[in-house]
């Protein structure tokens, strides 16, 4: 069976596709039928525009005490735009969840998962093969491919979808071969299977046009005895980033902290980039080093796996969020602000034990009713970390003779 992830006349470097040497075709089944799909959406009027800064507090993890949930059923749509017919948008979701898919995998026609760990490690077997992918680690699980998800507790994470495109590394330019996240330290799946048939039925879950379908068979889907191919599902360590940055004076921008991209039709400009800000050291002279105050023509979705992000020490949370929307203000908050314009310029490592990161989006995203309401996670004190700011300006000031 061949798998395509792009057309077929594309040019041969963009041209994905993989042959997967299957025990019995995933044609063999019953004809698929809706099924719920609980907060995953793809509807994006559901309440008025919000351009206010927005945090979340961490999202929670059903206790499996009170419900068995698991990866598919714990999806959630925080945000996102455009739109699946036209195969032109994002969705950003996260999944909280405590059991395992059993005898149940999950298919997405509309686009790419990019899969980020926040808590508990989650086994995904796939039709190439397994995948253990744990905090600090992503994997890409791209449109079409099934999977399955295993975890061995209470789990969450974060979600980025992309439709109509494919996630891919992001041109050097000036930097050069080397850097950034490089080819090598991608990894793919060995192959695996199981000729196993399922009396009881086994449900493949499809997500179509934004919304979940459901058929039976009498087998597992993952007897794939072998395949050869460039289209794939992978995993990254995000220890391995080679991180860039400035060593004399003033800000580069964060895009020299792009993992993988998803490129629009413009010329430079992404559907979704994946950002990440990781241990490393920071010695730019005369320059407020953390990260400016800023109004992007592009969306900002934060996110943080684990420690304390530099800008904002308190308040945001692993497992939590923030969305800064196009062209609203957002920067570091007070603390942050008289810290570092008060500290002596010496090298210094930052972000040592932490890992936040960054879905950055040209697209200009709506909130779901579940960010804003259903899930009560919504830290509607976040403004509150700006109010403090006062001015430093003094006319009179000159520099110091050298």
């Amino acid at each position: 069976m061949e798998l395509s992830g792009s057309a077929f006349t594309c040019p041969r470097p963009a041209n994905k596709r993989s042959w997967l040497y299957r025990i019995l075709p995933s044609v063999k089944h019953k004809p698929f039928c809706p099924a719920p799909r609980g907060h995953l959406t793809d509807t994006w009027d559901q309440v008025k525009p919000d351009p206010n800064q927005m945090r979340w507090l961490p999202f929670t993890i059903p206790a499996s005490s009170e419900t068995q949930v698991d990866f598919v059923a714990g999806l959630h749509t925080l945000c996102g735009a455009g739109d699946t017919r036209t195969r032109s948008g994002i969705a950003i979701h996260v999944y909280t969840c405590n059991t395992s898919m059993v005898d149940r995998c999950f298919n997405n026609s509309d686009g790419d998962f990019l899969i980020v760990p926040q808590q508990g490690e989650l086994l995904i077997t796939t039709e190439f093969g397994k995948m253990l992918v744990e905090p600090n680690e992503i994997c890409v699980i791209q449109a079409g491919m099934r999977f399955s998800v295993d975890v061995s507790g209470p789990s969450r994470g974060y979600v980025l979808e992309v439709y109509g495109a494919h996630f891919e590394l992001p041109d050097l330019g000036p930097i050069g071969a080397n850097g950034l996240a490089n080819p090598r330290d991608f990894l793919c799946p060995a192959a695996w299977y199981e000729d196993r048939e399922v009396s009881t039925g086994y449900t493949v879950i499809n997500k179509y046009q934004g919304a979940l379908f459901t058929s039976q068979q009498d087998y597992s889907p993952f007897n794939v005895v072998g395949w050869h191919g460039n289209y794939t599902p992978y995993k990254y360590h995000l220890e391995n980033f080679m991180v860039i940055n400035s060593v004399a004076f003033d800000h580069a921008d964060p895009s020299i902290f792009t993992v993988l991209t998803a490129r629009s039709t413009r010329p430079g400009v992404a559907i979704a980039d994946f950002v990440i800000f990781p241990p490393r050291w920071s010695v730019a002279d005369r320059t407020f080093r953390p990260p400016y105050y800023h109004r992007n023509c592009m969306s900002e979705f934060m996110g943080l796996i684990k420690g304390h992000y530099e800008a904002k020490a308190e308040g945001f949370q692993p497992g939590g969020g923030s969305l800064h929307s196009i062209m609203t203000p957002h920067g570091p908050d007070t603390d942050c602000f008289e810290k570092n314009t008060t500290s002596t310029l010496e090298p210094e490592r930052v972000a040592e034990g932490t890992m936040a990161f960054m879905f950055e989006s040209s697209f200009s995203m709506a909130v779901t009713k579940w960010g804003l309401e259903t899930c009560q996670r919504l830290d509607k004190s976040y403004s509150q970390c700006w109010e403090n700011l006062r001015s430093h300006f003094n006319p009179n000031w000159r520099p110091s003779k050298q």
